[in-house]
């Protein structure tokens, strides 16, 4: 079964699904020195999205993660492994249609910031927030539901605006709570 892409209304709930799954993931971690952050479009208050919600986790060992993989496994997580991005771990729990990702990077991974300089510039900036809306709609229309292809749309607005968060962005000592 290919995989729909769909990009749908801001959903308040995402930010209480978050933190379900927040807290279901620091239970079946337990012992891992680690946070989790909400990152991506369903964190973002008002902006559209594909009704996935994706997660950032940090911490200081990924060997160390990788001995959770059953854990992880045992609560509907599928480990992909780097998938495409050296010193990342990659998970996807809800199927074909996914219902959340797991981003896993080492504390001091220069994509940690990327992540979150690049959410919290649409937080705080709902002009470009709205543009980015406008861009993934028109990506959905485009993309036929080849997510390569959906990405790519997305993928110049993406990257320009992460350097200009990155040049902005500091992080806050209480990232962790989201």
């Amino acid at each position: 079964m290919k995989r729909i892409i769909e990009v749908v209304p801001y959903d308040p709930a995402w930010k209480a699904d978050f933190q379900i799954e927040k807290r279901l993931l620091q239970h079946f971690l337990s012992g891992l020195d680690c946070q989790i952050h909400h990152i991506g479009s369903t964190s973002i208050p008002g902006l559209a999205a594909k009704p996935i919600i994706d997660m950032l986790l940090e911490c200081s060992s990924l060997s160390e993660l990788d001995r959770f993989n059953d854990q992880l496994a045992s609560i509907g997580y599928t480990a992909k492994g780097e998938y495409g991005i050296a010193g990342r771990r990659y998970f996807k729990k809800g199927g074909v249609q996914h219902s959340h990702h797991l981003h896993a990077y080492l504390y001091d991974d220069p994509n940690v910031d990327r992540h979150l300089a690049f959410r919290d510039y649409l937080r705080s900036n709902p002009d470009k927030a709205m543009a980015y809306q406008a861009i993934k709609m028109e990506g959905v229309r485009q993309c036929d539901n080849d997510v390569q292809h959906y990405m790519a749309h997305k993928n110049e607005f993406i990257q320009m605006h992460e350097r200009i968060a990155l040049s902005v962005w500091q992080r806050q000592p209480d990232m962790a709570i989201d």
